[in-house]
């Protein structure tokens, strides 16, 4: 409270929903969290790329200056999840329209960064950054470096929800699943290659190594920052 009975408020560590609209008028960066809502096997939670994701904006935000976190996009295109419960899509063709108008309506951000959590949704999100670019719009697509092993609800994914959300993950619950190639993920879907939909093996998973991959990824995603100002 001031001195003059108004209350005072602050924006919460970035988070443009918190902004008021005289807070915006010279913003360099404007990071959006791109996210899903699908299964991620029996041990983690729905919404597991959306958190991963907001979490990667959020710590790079802390560490960059004139830069917000945009509401994150939470229902994406997931179709190669269909057939288990909880999987909500949207697919490619309307996300694509939902990337570019969203960031047309962004032309108040000098620069705009798509936080990405989900792999599927690569080819949509690289349609929408193709026609912003021919708008002469300056959008970077950015994607957190994993490994070809590791595909969905694996050691990775499950070391990083360990450290950011450990109360969410049923330990009790981990499985293995297959690995397969990206082309047969694509034709066949999650469902018929793994019943569980886990792709790789979580055995092992710890926070610690979650909070590595995340410090890399952030590290990363700084530099970004930093190289396109």
């Amino acid at each position: 409270m001031s001195n003059d009975g108004a209350m005072s408020f602050s924006p919460r560590n970035h988070h443009l929903g918190a902004a008021r609209w005289p807070d915006l008028t010279n913003i360099i960066t404007l990071l959006i969290p791109i996210g899903s809502c699908e299964q991620h096997g029996p041990h983690l939670p729905l919404d597991t790329d959306t958190q991963i994701a907001q979490e990667i904006a959020a710590r790079s935000a802390a560490r960059s200056g004139n830069c917000y976190v945009a509401p994150a996009m939470s229902i994406t295109a997931s179709g190669e999840h269909q057939g288990f419960p909880g999987t909500l899509s949207i697919g490619n063709e309307a996300l694509i329209l939902c990337v570019v108008e969203l960031c047309r309506s962004a032309d108040w951000a000098h620069r705009i960064i798509l936080v990405n959590g989900h792999g599927g949704n690569f080819a949509a999100v690289t349609s929408a950054c193709n026609t912003l670019h021919g708008e002469g719009r300056h959008v970077v697509a950015w994607w957190p470096k994993g490994s070809p092993d590791d595909l969905h609800a694996g050691r990775i994914e499950t070391s990083v929800m360990l450290s950011i959300a450990p109360k969410e993950v049923a330990l009790p619950s981990m499985t293995s699943g297959p690995i397969p190639t990206i082309d047969d993920l694509a034709t066949l879907g999650v469902q018929s290659l793994s019943p569980t939909g886990v792709l790789g093996d979580p055995t092992g998973a710890t926070a610690a190594e979650g909070e590595q991959w995340l410090s890399a990824w952030v590290d990363d995603l700084a530099n970004i920052i930093r190289d396109n100002s």
